[in-house]
């Protein structure tokens, strides 16, 4: 006798024969719905970043279309809903202010609505750590799919890349190298079709670090996001997510320890964004896994890059699709992974990248000779970084890894801008520039500033990288030897509010050293002279600073850390 399956969640609003059961049905019907919609088939909500305020995301409503394709071809109601879309280039102060806030919703819209498994779109940097982080909160099935990369920029002959071209062209104007003709004639070459950054930026590196986590179909990490087979995805996906219904394949089996183990190691195989640390922290955190700074350093730190894309290498997204994608990469790398981590297709990682072929050796190098051999994220503690900070050393320039200069410090970002193109500041290419209040609660919400731009007096000189050390963080596609993520942040009381001109810093990557060279006597000194930022007065803003945590924590809100599960919510009639 065949077992009877336990009701759907959706079927405590659809399945009811009472006054809210005529509710809830007849308000759907007036869209069109047919009874038999409700007759207790797995009700998928797609969680909808789209938004023209978002142009990265900007095709989601087509990509819907073949998610819910998908979707009735394996008997399921698929209901899209949207959530807030954070757009990195238009959004302001920072994205990441709003990371937190736009899980928030996506959590509540899970959990309030009739919704059995869910199909998460996302693209731009922020709107894949947010959905991830509030669906995971609920821990229904879910599967991700990613919006994709754009196609590679072309300019006069050469490719450019989203972001990592903004900041080199930026940077060549700054020193009379391009004229403002030539820099506004990119613009329109750089992003040329849908989709984000297409170098191995945040949105990219997140793209890659779902599919790492077992949370997408192979290959949702590079297929280009005006490619045919991305629709082909996202359709599967669409079927997919119906069978995890049916098999009750929740988050909570796919996003676990061994999980994340093979995400930071990826990150490190694909020269990731450093953004990756703090979006995964957070995650791990709302799953409830054990997961901390150190373990990038150690699981990840010597780990080869084997992938020459732009910020650190040369080519971009698409060409790294044609080679053959992330799956050839963790095939590579496959005997440093847990291969029985189970993904959201049914199989386990190491069957998803069995037989994964490369395809150009110019893009995903050999494990045996690497692009980079040691790439991953390093995380620097001394005085200057109690809990922490780090650096992508792919990204930095060699001779700086290790390095003692004079600070120049600016206060906040407003007297950066005010004072570096000055010919009179007291800044030469040996000094460390450090940045202060631009961290969770300093910004707030931690802004990509901390690749802050060379003096122009010193770009005269072809120098192209300086020390930089802030408690902010830097784009993806941003490169140079930049410090990032120190904690605790200089609005919360850290060392770095007390740095000031003229104070030595060393920098020793190797050694694993971020250290001021101020007694403490001093800095005790400095301490009770230090006076905090005053506090936002309202709104999200007042939220937010109250309750953020510091970088090294993943920034997530402290009521936010852990999840509630998805039961169903008290009746609302």
């Amino acid at each position: 006798m065949a077992t009877k399956k336990p009701a759907r969640r959706s079927q405590a609003w659809f399945g009811r024969t009472d006054r809210d059961g005529f509710v809830h049905r007849s308000w759907m019907k007036g869209q069109g719905y047919p009874e038999d919609l409700f007759d207790g088939r797995p009700v998928i909500g797609i969680c909808n970043t789209w938004s023209e305020l978002t142009p990265c995301n900007g095709h989601f409503r087509e990509l819907a279309e073949f998610v819910k394709r998908g979707v009735y071809e394996a008997g399921g109601f698929p209901l899209e809903f949207p959530v807030m879309s954070l757009g990195e280039t238009q959004l302001r102060p920072t994205a990441m202010l709003f990371r937190n806030l736009a899980s928030m919703d996506v959590e509540e819209s899970i959990r309030g609505n009739p919704i059995d498994g869910v199909v998460l779109l996302m693209g731009c940097d922020k709107t894949t750590p947010a959905l991830l982080m509030g669906a995971a909160s609920c821990d229904l099935p879910t599967i991700g799919v990613s919006g994709g990369p754009a196609l590679n920029g072309k300019f006069r002959g050469q490719d450019i890349g989203s972001g990592t071209g903004v900041w080199q062209m930026s940077e060549r104007v700054r020193a009379g190298e391009m004229t403002q003709q030539d820099f506004n004639a990119a613009e329109s070459c750089m992003q040329r079709s849908k989709g984000h950054c297409m170098t191995m930026g945040t949105a990219s590196t997140m793209a890659s670090m779902v599919e790492a986590l077992g949370m997408a179909l192979p290959e949702n990490a590079a297929i280009p996001a005006v490619d045919a087979r991305r629709h082909r995805l996202a359709q599967l996906s669409g079927r997919r997510i119906v069978e995890m219904v049916e098999q009750d394949l929740r988050m909570s089996k796919i996003l676990t320890r061994p999980a994340f183990e093979n995400a930071i190691r990826t990150n490190a195989a694909i020269g990731g964004s450093t953004n990756a640390v703090i979006h995964l922290l957070a995650i791990a955190g709302r799953m409830g896994v054990e997961l901390s700074l150190q373990d990038w350093d150690r699981l990840g730190a010597e780990i080869p890059c084997l992938v020459d894309l732009q910020p650190s290498g040369r080519f971009l997204m698409e060409d790294f699709y044609y080679a053959g994608g992330l799956p050839v990469v963790m095939n590579q790398i496959r005997h440093l992974l847990h291969l029985d981590a189970l993904t959201a297709n049914g199989q386990t990682i190491g069957q998803n990248i069995d037989g994964a072929r490369c395809w150009n050796t110019e893009v995903i190098r050999p494990f045996e000779a690497p692009f980079n051999p040691a790439a991953g994220i390093a995380v620097l503690r001394g005085n200057l970084a109690p809990d922490g900070a780090v650096i992508k050393p792919s990204a930095a320039s060699p001779h700086l890894l290790q390095h003692r200069g004079r600070a120049v410090v600016f206060d906040s970002i407003e007297d950066f801008h005010a004072r570096i193109d000055d010919e009179a500041l007291d800044i030469d290419e040996h000094c460390v520039m450090v940045l202060k209040n631009c961290g969770p609660r300093g910004y707030p919400g931690m802004a990509e500033v901390g690749n802050m731009p060379l003096p122009p007096k010193v770009l005269r000189k072809g120098i192209a990288d300086m020390v930089r050390i802030s408690d902010a963080r830097m784009s993806g596609t941003a490169y140079g030897t930049v410090v990032l993520h120190t904690s605790p942040e200089a609005a919360a009381g850290g060392p770095l509010a007390l740095v000031q001109d003229g104070d030595i810093v060393e920098l020793d990557v190797p050694g694993r050293r971020l250290h001021l060279e101020v007694s403490d006597k001093e800095l005790m000194r400095r301490r009770a002279e230090w006076a905090p930022l005053d506090a936002p007065r309202r709104g999200w803003q007042k939220l937010y600073v109250q309750h953020v945590q510091q970088a090294h924590l993943g920034a997530d809100l402290d009521f936010l850390v852990g999840g509630s599960g998805a039961p169903v919510p008290r009746d609302s009639h």
